[in-house]
């Protein structure tokens, strides 16, 4: 590392954490999709810094969120430009939804369907399908 280059913040919040969750960083990462080397790397500045749905992956192995990761206060949502996905990986699904998608994928169908039945009920109604084209008849 240079005299010039400060590892980010992420860093020691990480070390923090694999240490209280008794991790190694190898195994955290593998954990996370990422790759096994990632820490030192980001120590010495020749990684970035995960953003996306890997971001949100190693915030969900290391059992914290990503705000906390990104150094903000856990209560406070992070930056939505931390949990967008870099160029070269976007999918259909943004990182917070993929991070749903895959705990809701863990539960017994009973704790779904409450699940479904109270977010239904948090996103207030479903907007009314617009006619289609095919069921109007012309006046003639």
């Amino acid at each position: 590392m240079d005299a010039e280059h400060e590892p980010p913040p992420m860093v020691e919040l990480i070390e923090s954490r694999l240490e209280r969750l008794d991790l190694t960083p190898e195994e955290a990462f593998r954990q996370a999709g990422l790759p096994p080397d990632l820490l030192p790397r980001l120590r010495d500045g020749t990684a970035q810094v995960p953003r996306g749905a890997r971001l949100v992956r190693l915030a969900e192995v290391l059992g914290t969120s990503v705000s906390w990761l990104v150094g903000l206060d856990p209560d406070v949502a992070p930056p939505t430009e931390v949990l967008e996905e870099e160029q070269g990986t976007l999918g259909l699904l943004a990182g917070d939804e993929e991070a749903l998608l895959r705990a809701y994928r863990a539960l017994d169908f009973p704790t779904k369907a409450a699940l479904l039945t109270v977010v239904r009920k948090m996103s207030g109604p479903e907007p009314a399908p617009e006619p289609s084209a095919k069921g109007k008849r012309r006046a003639g």
